[in-house]
């Protein structure tokens, strides 16, 4: 709750100590670490990575840490089929002004839920909650 906290700790410094791992893993495998990166104790740096490999622990698991992966795709089509590319399907957050392309996101993707214009994670309590796949 101190004002002057952007990002909080990890729930253990075991937590932390695993994300740095799957960072370090992806980065030795030739990985770009655009920033972040460094773990303090529990804390972990807000971290972006791109050029991951598609057989890096970070791209096929789920981190639960601060870190992002870019993955540079060709199109739409492209884009659904690289969401679609994963053992697991809970949510989908899709950014567009355009609603046909909302709705063949809504058709496409191989998900739980597709929210629009918001982050996969938004979830209201009265909102069903379930995945696909794993």
């Amino acid at each position: 709750s101190d004002a002057g906290t952007d990002v909080g700790p990890l729930v253990s410094e075991a937590a932390a100590e695993r994300v740095e791992s799957w960072v370090d893993e992806a980065v030795a495998a030739g990985a770009t670490l655009l920033t972040g990166g460094k773990r303090d104790g529990a804390s972990y740096a807000p971290t972006v990575l791109t050029d991951v490999p598609a057989d890096a622990t970070i791209s096929c698991e789920e981190v639960f840490g601060p870190v992002l992966t870019v993955h540079k795709v060709d199109g739409e089509a492209a884009a659904f089929a690289a969401a679609n590319n994963s053992k697991y399907g809970l949510q989908a957050g899709v950014f567009t002004h355009d609603l046909q392309t909302a709705f063949r996101a809504h058709r496409a993707l191989e998900v739980g839920g597709v929210v629009i214009g918001d982050v996969p994670s938004y979830r209201a309590d009265q909102m069903p909650y379930g995945g696909a796949k794993q």
